[in-house]
C-alpha cells in the first residue's frame, strides 16, 4: 500500500530542498548563485563588466548583461547537443543529448498523425537526373542541388548496365518527386483521396559556405515533410487543415506568436497565369478565414507554385521560415498522375499539397534553445531528474542508484521491452560534494528536477521511502509550479481550513514524494507537454 505525500499541501515545503535539510549556501556561494542564476555551467567564461557597462544606466547595464550571460548559455549547453566539423561543413552530428530532443521532436510530430490523417513513408535520397528533370528541380534548382557520381555514370561501355544508367545523380533537396513515384507505383481512385504522405528523410542542399551557421542553415538537414494528394473539391479544407495542425503544434509547444506570409509567383514559374492565380486565391481564402493577419510577400512562391510560410522571431530579432503549406498544380501533371474518377473511364489528376509544420527540425531545435535560454521543457528534456545524495553511508547510495534505475524504466522487466513502456532521464549524483554544491550543479547543467536523497529518507519498507524534489530548471516554470500543485492536490490528506500557511500554484517548488509518486509525476508531466 503506499503511502501519501508527506508534505503535501497540509505541510508543504515551498523552500528548495537544500533549505529543508538545514543546509546554508550563503557567504561564498551567494555570489555564484546571484550571478548565474543557478545554470551556467564551468565552461563558460565570466562575464566582465566593462568601462562601457560602467557608462550606461544600471536598468541597461543588467539587460545587457542578462542578453550575454543568456547567449553563452545557450552556446555552453549547445555542445553538449552536437558539433559540428569542417570534413563536412554544414551537416552537424548530434550528441546523445541532441539526439534525444530531435527524436523527441520526431516522436512528439508522429503522435499527432494519426489525428490529421498522414501516413509516414520512407523514400530513397539520391535520384538520377532524369528523375530531376521531370520535375522540373533539374532546371530550376540545380545550382542547390548536390551532383553525385555513380558507377556506369562515366560512359564505360558496359553491356550489363541498366537503361538510362549512364548519367548523373542528385541528391534529394526536397521529398515531393518520391512521394509522387510512390503515389503513381499504385492504381488510385477518386475515393482513395486524399492522400497524405509524412516523410523524416534527410534532405541536401549545396548551401553557399558564407550562408552556414549553426543549426540554422545547413547542407544536410531533416525537415517534417508532407504531402497531401487531393481533388479540387477537397483543397479548401486540406489547406485550412493544415494550418489548424499549425497552430495546434505551435501552442503546445508555447511558442508564443507568429507571422503568416503568403509567397505569391515569382518572375521564374512553371505552369499558367491562370493556374498561379487559382492557388493563390485558394491560400488567401485560407488565410482569411484563419482569422490571423497576415501579409503578402509579392514573388516570393516556389517555382511550382504560391506558399504559405510561418515565420518565427528570435530574441535577436531576426525572422526564421519554419512551416510551410504549399500548393501545386504542376507536378502531377509532370509525373502524369491520375485517379479513376465518378465517371467510366473517367480520369482525374489530383491536386499536390506540399506542408511542413515544424521545418527543418535541426533549425526549430535551434529556435527552441535559442527562446529558452538553453532549458528545455521535461518532455523533452535529456535531463529530467538527478537524484543528490546526502552523506557517505553506503546504504544511502546503493539505494539512490537502484531507485535512479527504476524512475529511468519504471515499466521495465525481463527480456524485451515493451514498445510503450516509459522511460525517463534520470541521473543520480553520488559523489563526495557537499549537498550544496551538487544542488549547484545540478541547476547548472539543465536538470528539471533533483531529488534530495539522505538517511532520513530510508524506510524499513521500500514503498514507505521518500525522496525530496525540488524544480531547479523548466523554461516556463510558473506552468511547472501549477502542474506541480495540481498533481499535488488530489494526493493531499487532512486537508487544513485555514489557508494562511497553505501554498499556492505560484509558489510550490518542492515536495516530497514515494518512488510511485515520482513515476506518476513525470508521466503527468510528459503528458501534458510540459
Amino acid at each position: 500500500m503506499q503511502t501519501s505525500p508527506r508534505n503535501v499541501l497540509k505541510g508543504l515545503s515551498m523552500r528548495p530542498a537544500w533549505q529543508v535539510w538545514g543546509l546554508n549556501l550563503h557567504g561564498v556561494n551567494r555570489r555564484v548563485i546571484r550571478h548565474s542564476s543557478g545554470s551556467l555551467p564551468r565552461s563558460i567564461c565570466p562575464t566582465f563588466v566593462t568601462s562601457k557597462h560602467h557608462e550606461q544606466p544600471a536598468k541597461e547595464t543588467n539587460k545587457t548583461l542578462k542578453e550575454e550571460s543568456k547567449k553563452q548559455r545557450a552556446a555552453a549547453f549547445s555542445r553538449e547537443l552536437f558539433t559540428l566539423d569542417r570534413s563536412s561543413p554544414g551537416s552537424p552530428l548530434f550528441q546523445p543529448f541532441g539526439t534525444h530532443i530531435f527524436q523527441k521532436l520526431q516522436a512528439f510530430l508522429r503522435a499527432q498523425y494519426p489525428t490529421y490523417g498522414f501516413q509516414e513513408v520512407l523514400s530513397p535520397i539520391i535520384y538520377k537526373k532524369s528523375l530531376w528533370e521531370t520535375s522540373g528541380h533539374w532546371e530550376n534548382y540545380k545550382d542547390d542541388m548536390f551532383a553525385v557520381t555513380g558507377r556506369g555514370a562515366q560512359g564505360v561501355d558496359d553491356s550489363k548496365r541498366e537503361i538510362g544508367e549512364d548519367e548523373e545523380y542528385g541528391l534529394k533537396p526536397m521529398n515531393c518527386p518520391g512521394h509522387c513515384l510512390l503515389f503513381r507505383s499504385q492504381k488510385r481512385s477518386y475515393k482513395d483521396l486524399p492522400i497524405r504522405y509524412a516523410d523524416f528523410s534527410p534532405l541536401h542542399r549545396n548551401e553557399v559556405s558564407g550562408a552556414l551557421g549553426g543549426l540554422t542553415r545547413l547542407r544536410r538537414f531533416h525537415q517534417d515533410d508532407g504531402h497531401i494528394f487531393c481533388r479540387h473539391s477537397q483543397l479548401q479544407n486540406e489547406i485550412s487543415r493544415t494550418l489548424s495542425f499549425v497552430r495546434l503544434i505551435y501552442r503546445t509547444l508555447n511558442l508564443g506568436d507568429y507571422k503568416l506570409c503568403l509567397g505569391t509567383r515569382p518572375d521564374h514559374f512553371i505552369g499558367t497565369v491562370e493556374e498561379w492565380d487559382t492557388a493563390e486565391a485558394h491560400l488567401k481564402l485560407a488565410l482569411e478565414e484563419s482569422g490571423r493577419p497576415y501579409c503578402i510577400n509579392r514573388g516570393d512562391g516556389a517555382f511550382y507554385g504560391p506558399k504559405i510560410d510561418i515565420v518565427i522571431t528570435d530574441a535577436d530579432g531576426k525572422d526564421h521560415q519554419t512551416a510551410t503549406t504549399q500548393l501545386d498544380f504542376q507536378l502531377p501533371k509532370r509525373f502524369e498522375l491520375e485517379v479513376d474518377g465518378p465517371g467510366s473511364n473517367q480520369k482525374e489528376t489530383p491536386v499536390l499539397i506540399h506542408r511542413a509544420i515544424l521545418g527543418s527540425l535541426e533549425r526549430f531545435m535551434a529556435l527552441l534553445m535559442d527562446s529558452h535560454s538553453g532549458k528545455w521543457p521535461f518532455w523533452m528534456s535529456p535531463r529530467q531528474l538527478i537524484i543528490l545524495t546526502v552523506g557517505q553511508s553506503s546504504g544511502v547510495r546503493e539505494r539512490a542508484g537502484e531507485i535512479a534505475r527504476q524512475l529511468t524504466s519504471p515499466d521495465g522487466r525481463p527480456g524485451a521491452q515493451t514498445l510503450e513502456a516509459r522511460r525517463f532521464m534520470v541521473d543520480c549524483d553520488n559523489s563526495d560534494e557537499t549537498i550544496g554544491k551538487k544542488v549547484l550543479n545540478a541547476r547548472k547543467n539543465g536538470y528539471s528536477f533533483y531529488a534530495v536523497f539522505g538517511e532520513r529518507n530510508l524506510k524499513p519498507s521500500p514503498d514507505n521511502q521518500t525522496l525530496d524534489i525540488s524544480l531547479a530548471s523548466h523554461p516556463n516554470e510558473q506552468a511547472m509550479r501549477e502542474a506541480l500543485y495540481a498533481f499535488l492536490q488530489p494526493r493531499t490528506p487532512n486537508k487544513r481550513s485555514d489557508t494562511a500557511d497553505q501554498p499556492t500554484a505560484a509558489n510550490v517548488t518542492t515536495t516530497s514524494l514515494t518512488v510511485q509518486q515520482c513515476q506518476e509525476l513525470m508521466t503527468d508531466l510528459v503528458s501534458r507537454y510540459l
